[in-house]
């Protein structure tokens, strides 16, 4: 049977509002398109209906950052994932970031998506994932909920990855912003991003920005009496962001853009909540082990003044 249908190929987003603030969740990839406080944009986010650079919003499943040469080991077997590209020999952020997520429930002000990791030859785990996004005038949360949709014992690693704005889009824009980093110990890693086994005291007062290049896995997370790490981003055109991390959360990876494209260069800080750092798969640091139909949920925030 012949047919003249095609695909759709309007862009697929929901949104939620609550007062002047407007989120935009892209359907593809089930992460943070847009994020605005009125006029003000509080993500470097990305058109509707385009590929974003650097992993812009993106959620990262079933591990975050990098895998060396896509190579691991799970009780006994040899698994190998696809690499990102021959100048770039790792397996990168997850199996999730362009495949279709699909609105769960939805509020004028609260939106849940999930979607489902299939298991293949390099992840041969099955895993429901789902988002819960809430907004309030000043005031977005996001749960990112894991369960166990298969048969055996199924390793994991998660993240999250938001641009945080400083109120301009122009390359170098972050120089005068201020960040405060609420970590004691960073993982050194080579210049391919991945662990060279080493540790060293961090100093999260790090101030005024200016030239400093980060682009560093951070841990040792000084938390609030309920347990919460808080990260502050200080821009004199946009006030103060507060990206606050819940007990899941163990790690962060911060990134000052410095390798992205002209025209995308250091004009936002990424702030990644992470559950396990870079080669966390092969190096079985920190991973979550969930038993079949066991769940695991953390939460993160973001705050900004009026």
């Amino acid at each position: 049977m012949r047919s003249g249908a095609w695909p759709a190929t309007e862009p697929t987003e929901v949104e939620i509002t609550a007062g002047a603030a407007r989120l935009a969740v892209d359907l593809r990839g089930g992460g943070l398109r847009s994020l605005t406080a009125g006029d003000r944009e509080l993500l470097d986010g990305y058109p509707a209906g385009t590929v974003p650079g650097g992993r812009r919003g993106g959620v990262l499943l079933p591990w975050p950052n990098r895998l060396r040469q896509g190579r691991w080991t799970w009780r006994g077997r040899q698994l190998q994932l696809e690499l990102a590209g021959p100048d770039k020999p790792n397996a990168m952020h997850g199996l999730v970031s362009w495949q279709p997520w699909a609105v769960l429930e939805q509020a004028d002000d609260a939106v849940t998506v999930g979607t489902v990791v299939e298991a293949r030859s390099g992840y041969p785990f099955r895993l429901a994932a789902a988002l819960d996004y809430a907004v309030q005038p000043t005031r977005l949360a996001v749960t990112l909920r894991v369960r166990n949709a298969g048969a055996e014992p199924a390793p994991f690693g998660a993240g999250l990855h938001p641009y945080l704005a400083v109120g301009a889009d122009t390359d170098g824009a972050i120089a005068d912003a201020e960040l405060d980093l609420p970590a004691r110990t960073e993982l050194v890693v080579d210049s391919g991003g991945l662990p060279t086994g080493e540790r060293r005291p961090f100093d999260g007062a790090v101030g005024r920005i200016g030239d400093r290049s980060l682009d560093t896995p951070l841990t040792d997370l000084d938390r609030d009496a309920d347990g919460w790490a808080r990260v502050r981003l200080h821009a004199p055109a946009l006030g103060t962001l507060e990206l606050a991390v819940d007990r899941a959360w163990p790690w962060l990876q911060v990134y000052t853009g410095d390798t992205l494209p002209e025209g995308q260069r250091r004009r936002s800080v990424a702030v990644e909540p992470m559950t396990c750092p870079p080669n966390a798969l092969a190096d079985d640091v920190d991973l979550v082990v969930l038993d079949p139909g066991a769940d695991w949920a953390g939460t993160w925030t973001l705050a900004w003044e009026v």
